[in-house]
């Protein structure tokens, strides 16, 4: 009786070993298969980051070496993008030596050297340039205050109503250097001209008759400080019998021209 309850304990406890033993083997595979899952996880993703080329890795790393690797070059960058990569990586890198970059950066160094230099001179002569625009706005301003005294000058003391005749002003011109005397001169000259040819008008208008002067007279309506001028160089009476004949508005306006006060 002892004999047959050993016996089957020890059936009993083969049986569990066996369970046991099947629950490992179960568990090794799924760890396998999970294990395998990954793996093929983590390559498809690095095989995405290749094809994406992101880094540059699968261009500049990877293409050299897989390109020529039947179906693993299928999960390399495109070509025309790879072949774009390694010819700006050559544009970029055009030197055979290390000396050969360390010369042309100084040239490059010196080269930006002379763009400063003459940055600095530009800044130099502009400011420069600004002093003498300054300079001659004074210039300028002054001798526009110079002319205008000058001016002021030639109408109070020159033509003024009291001023002396004027041929004695040019007398006195032409007695002196024509240089500094040149302006006032010129006026004076002309000043003669034009009182000598209203006269020559004025002769001819008196000997007219009085209502055909007044007719030309009339239509001098954008002229009549001219008119009055000649008005001014006849005697009274032939002056008198025109006005009397012109528009009665025209013949007011000259009438003020010629007026002492405002003459």
């Amino acid at each position: 009786m002892a004999k047959k309850d050993r016996d089957k304990e020890k059936e009993i406890d083969k049986e569990e070993n066996k369970e046991l033993d099947e629950e490992k083997e179960g568990g090794k595979g799924v760890l396998a298969l999970v294990t395998v899952l990954i793996i093929i996880i983590w390559l498809g993703i690095i095989a995405i980051l290749i094809k994406t080329d992101v880094g540059g890795f699968g261009s500049t790393v990877l293409y050299p070496i897989l390109k020529d690797v039947p179906y693993i070059n299928k999960i390399l960058p495109n070509q025309e993008s790879t072949q774009g990569t390694y010819e700006t990586a050559d544009t970029q890198y055009q030197y055979s030596s290390l000396d050969d970059a360390v010369n042309r950066i100084k040239e490059l160094e010196l080269q930006l050297d002379e763009a400063q230099n003459k940055k600095k001179k530009d800044k130099q002569t502009i400011k420069d340039l600004k002093k003498q625009i300054k300079d001659l706005s004074s210039y300028k301003k002054d001798q526009a205050a110079f002319e205008k005294e000058k001016e002021k000058f030639y109408e109070e003391v020159v033509f003024s109503d009291e001023a002396p005749d004027i041929n004695e002003y040019k007398t006195y011109y032409e007695s002196i250097d024509p240089e500094n005397a040149e302006v006032l001169y010129k006026q004076v000259v002309e000043q003669i001209t034009y009182d000598d040819e209203v006269q020559d008008y004025a002769k001819t208008y008196s000997q007219m008759k009085p209502k055909e002067a007044a007719a030309i007279f009339d239509t001098m309506t954008d002229n009549l400080g001219l008119v009055s001028d000649i008005l001014m160089c006849m005697g009274a009476q032939a002056r008198a019998d025109i006005l009397g004949k012109m528009n009665a508005e025209t013949a007011a306006k000259l009438t003020e021209i010629m007026e002492p006060s405002k003459k």
